[in-house]
């Protein structure tokens, strides 16, 4: 719940936006962990599992995309600062029950601002990668449920969903 006395800090007094001013802030270890599913066929989800996707390892070329993705999320999203990333893993489980490739990314620095969009891009990212490769047989696939499930750091300490 936002409190009335809380602002967006991505914009000035004016209301101008802005990238926030993190040089005085003291340099923690960071992290974030976010996750997301997207949802197909059973048939589609066979063939990720069975590794006999046309275009090849699903789930190894989408690991790497998300990967990448945490290294360029200050070229995609205007305001986030640029990050030297220490560690990042992304993990990918598949649901028979429910046809869906769930994917969690674990990110993390130690700097002077948090990397949470940086594992929502990870897994954002992940997601879309499995959708483009699997998209010639099914076109109906789902992104559901991005979402941060935890952060680490700084100031405003730990928050866990």
């Amino acid at each position: 719940m936002i409190k009335k006395t809380q602002k967006l800090n991505h914009f000035d007094d004016q209301g101008q936006a802005h990238m926030v001013d993190v040089g005085a802030k003291a340099e923690t270890q960071r992290l974030a962990r976010a996750t997301g599913s997207i949802r197909m066929q059973a048939a589609t989800l066979r063939l990720i599992a069975a590794g006999t996707a046309k275009k090849g390892d699903v789930l190894g070329v989408s690991r790497i995309a998300a990967i990448q993705a945490t290294k360029r999320t200050a070229e995609l999203i205007p305001l986030c600062h640029p990050l030297a990333l220490t560690h990042v893993e992304v993990d990918f489980t598949l649901n028979k029950k429910t046809h869906a490739v769930h994917c969690t990314a674990t990110v993390a620095t130690l700097g002077r601002t948090g990397v949470e969009m940086e594992a929502l891009t990870a897994v954002s990212v992940g997601l879309l990668t499995i959708y483009d490769m699997c998209k010639a047989v099914d076109r109906g696939m789902v992104l559901d449920e991005i979402h941060l499930l935890e952060k680490k750091g700084g100031k405003s300490g730990t928050w866990t969903k």
